[in-house]
């Protein structure tokens, strides 16, 4: 059976914005080894959009993000839209019964599979549908913005600490 997690890299006052910081060195590695390891992500609207950057190669990248736009173009994609009409390679568009796709990717599915968007998130949240978060703190207080949990808070059990490079703290969480 299939683990579901959400995680994003987020400022110190909750908010995620990939727009106000970047992951250092150690951090992007981190990610490109997480994205390798996947089994698959769901993802909502906005951050699908987002991350279509890694579909096309860009002449100015350098060999890590080229490693890790392979990573992400090689796993299978859920993409949860209503307003979608097609998504990219290798993606799948999900516009209705999410709740049946979802429990029907993690009965018959191995591995991890990543959440990715907050409205997203909660909604899986509400289905209890989440296995593990994981909150990545940047030194970074952006004071507003779109809020890592998008509704109210599930009650969590802290299960690890990890430094990651030099200032990204991941704190994982499981549904207590």
């Amino acid at each position: 059976m299939a683990k579901l997690v959400f995680g994003m890299n987020q400022s110190l006052d909750g908010y995620v914005d990939h727009q106000e910081f970047a992951p250092d060195p150690a951090l992007f590695r981190h990610w490109i080894e997480h994205v390798r390891d996947l089994t698959g992500s769901v993802y909502g609207r906005r951050m699908y959009e987002v991350m279509r950057y890694w579909d096309e190669d860009h002449a100015d990248w350098n060999a890590e993000q080229h490693e890790f736009a392979t990573a992400w173009r090689r796993q299978p994609k859920w993409v949860v839209s209503r307003s979608l009409r097609s998504v990219g390679p290798n993606a799948t568009l999900v516009r209705d019964d999410i709740e049946t796709v979802i429990r029907d990717l993690k009965a018959r599915l191995g591995g991890e599979i990543a959440v990715s968007g907050p409205d997203l998130a909660r909604s899986l949240t509400d289905l209890g549908l989440i296995d593990e978060y994981r909150l990545y703190f940047h030194p970074v207080v952006l004071g507003q913005g779109k809020p890592f949990f998008a509704g109210p808070r599930p009650p969590l059990r802290l299960v690890s600490t990890d430094l990651i490079g030099e200032g990204t703290v991941r704190l994982t969480y499981v549904p207590a």
